[in-house]
């Protein structure tokens, strides 16, 4: 056990979270890559050492550490043959098709730079990622929506000379007249170019594949992923991850996840987002755990619970809007005794949902928090008792401060800046090191002695840290700062309320004041006197001064297609400007 892991970590076990924080390490190696140093490894220390188990509402799939090793052996011959290798940027819009984890581990590899993205996003958002990342090669799922809206964005970046399709409809395109029998589909783009089908374009290809040397070889400081961030804010920025970022990670999956080697972990989560690095691939293999992917077409609340009690999952994690939705379901008829540990992460869980999540299944929800430029930063780590509507407390691989406008630490109990600190003594493993192609951006955000997050919280006496919101979400009323997070928590305790949003609205009198734009529950209606007893349910359970003067209703919220709640979208929809996505 833990065969690998030791390799990294020379101490993996610790009494308390003191010792845990004061001595835990991570030893880097020279020319770290992941697909070699951890994928092939295993499969060479444990040939039939499952990987991943994936599936969809029809088919099912189990791939050991051999099978993913052989097969991205096979896609790195594939996309050498198209003139793809280290520092070529590929964009790939998998959702969570198997091949995800193939490709990644041959672009890997080859040190070409993935940049993962969702298949929710529209032409605009392809072609700005295309053009902005310079990429080379486009894979993408045989899917419609997709391909509608792929095929514009490619007609205006003529440097993407390789198209891949995943998954071509009927199985293989050799039967289609159309492709005499080689790998090119017969889906033709807007541009009168065509797709290649991948499974065709591994087939022909050698399960063996050399690791490449000298200035081939990758290096720890090569870019080896670029995830754009969610975006909530403006136009999404190009976070640059290098080679060492999966060993960031050893704390996301043993340490704040719990997964167990040999088990099944299930993260929910699209390859187009962080997250399916923080919880489907890096630290989860270093540790040996076994991947699970549903590869649902929409989230299902009743379908993701019966694949819990079907697999036996032993780890599980969701972003908080998840298990609202399933704490709208008979949880009870499910059996979820199978998992020993429920996390979160994405955005702040509510300690009514918490508390409410306890009580039908027997367990408590560790939180987490990070960004897509970071491993996971504050959790609710195993020595730590979860306290509901916190975040935990800092990882041993990051220097966490709360600094106030001064750039100077805030006392307990005071707002402050989340910032990772130390930079310029200590790099850590897994923060990102840039955003690509923007130096003056990087300069600003690492190029001195901290990083800041731009997130507020406290800290109480007991070193536990308590999000606030965005500085740029922080209401101030009437000489008043309010956190959106505390109304929303109080707002969602209520049985009528599903999920809120909490911003800042104009007045003509206080400037501005608190608005609570809420989504209601089945069998719940708008009505004003629903307005006046939920004003009055906040008042009773925080601040009085801390109430929504304003209270919206409607039928959904508006969000990233990382599920992130778009706060600054209502905001300048009340100011009556026009939000661009």
């Amino acid at each position: 056990m833990d065969a690998l892991i030791k390799r990294f970590c020379p101490r993996l076990d610790f009494i308390s979270y003191e010792d845990f924080k004061e001595n835990f390490q991570i030893t880097v190696p020279d020319n770290f890559n992941f697909a070699y140093d951890v994928v092939d490894e295993w499969a060479r220390l444990e040939p039939k050492k499952k990987a991943l188990v994936w599936c969809d509402d029809v088919d099912e799939r189990h791939f050991t550490f051999t099978d993913i090793s052989r097969l991205s052996n096979q896609a790195a011959q594939a996309f050498v043959r198209l003139g793809i290798g280290k520092g070529d940027v590929v964009m790939a819009m998998l959702r969570q098709r198997w091949e995800y984890w193939v490709i990644a581990m041959a672009l890997c590899k080859l040190g070409a730079i993935i940049t993962p993205a969702t298949i929710q996003l529209t032409a605009k958002d392809i072609g700005y990622r295309l053009k902005s990342s310079g990429a080379r090669a486009l894979v993408v799922m045989d899917d419609d929506y997709v391909l509608s809206q792929a095929e514009p964005a490619l007609s205006e970046n003529n440097q993407v000379d390789v198209r891949i399709l995943v998954n071509a409809r009927g199985g293989s395109v050799a039967g289609n007249t159309t492709c005499g029998g080689g790998v090119r589909c017969a889906k033709a783009t807007a541009d009168g170019g065509n797709w290649l089908d991948f499974n065709a374009l591994i087939a022909a290809e050698s399960g063996d594949f050399q690791r490449p040397q000298g200035a081939a070889a990758t290096k720890n400081s090569d870019i080896m992923l670029i995830y754009f961030t969610s975006g909530t804010t403006g136009l999404a920025k190009m976070a640059m991850q290098d080679f060492t970022h999966p060993l960031g990670h050893i704390i996301t999956a043993r340490y704040w996840q719990q997964v167990r080697e040999n088990e099944l972990h299930c993260s929910v989560t699209d390859s187009g987002w962080a997250k399916f690095g923080w919880g489907k691939i890096y630290g989860q293999w270093i540790c040996g755990a076994a991947i699970f992917a549903y590869d649902a077409v929409r989230f299902e609340p009743v379908q993701l619970l019966a694949r819990i009690e079907r697999y036996r999952l032993k780890t599980f994690c969701v972003p908080p809007t998840m298990y609202r939705f399933m704490l709208q379901e008979d949880i009870l008829s499910y059996d979820l005794s199978s998992v020993e540990t429920f996390t979160t992460a994405g955005e702040p869980l509510n300690a009514e949902v918490t508390r409410q999540w306890q009580e039908l299944t027997g367990k408590l929800i560790r939180e987490g928090f990070g960004q897509s430029e970071s491993p996971v930063l504050l959790a609710t780590f195993p020595w730590l008792q979860p306290h509901p509507g916190s975040m935990g407390k800092p990882s041993p691989l990051f220097d966490i401060q709360l600094l106030g406008e001064d750039g100077q630490p805030v006392a307990d109990g005071d707002e402050g800046l989340i910032c990772v600190c130390g930079l310029r003594h200590n790099y850590p493993p897994g923060l990102f090191v840039g955003y690509y192609r923007d130096q003056q951006l990087t300069a600003s955000a690492v190029g001195g002695d901290y990083y800041n997050l731009h997130d507020l919280a406290w800290r109480d006496v007991d070193g536990y840290y308590t999000f606030v919101g965005r500085d740029d979400d922080v209401i101030k009323c009437s000489g008043y700062r309010i956190g959106p997070f505390e109304v929303e928590s109080s707002l969602i305790e209520h049985p009528a309320v599903l999920e809120c949003a909490v911003t800042a609205a104009p007045d003509e009198v206080r400037g501005s004041v608190v608005k609570a734009t809420i989504q209601l529950k089945a069998g719940f209606e708008p009505s004003e006197e629903l307005v006046l007893e939920l004003q009055e349910h906040v008042k009773q359970s925080t601040a009085p001064y801390k109430y929504p003067r304003i209270i919206e209703f409607v039928d959904a919220l508006p969000k990233t297609v990382s599920g992130k709640i778009k706060r600054g979208k209502i905001r300048v929809t009340d100011a009556g400007g026009t939000w661009v996505d």
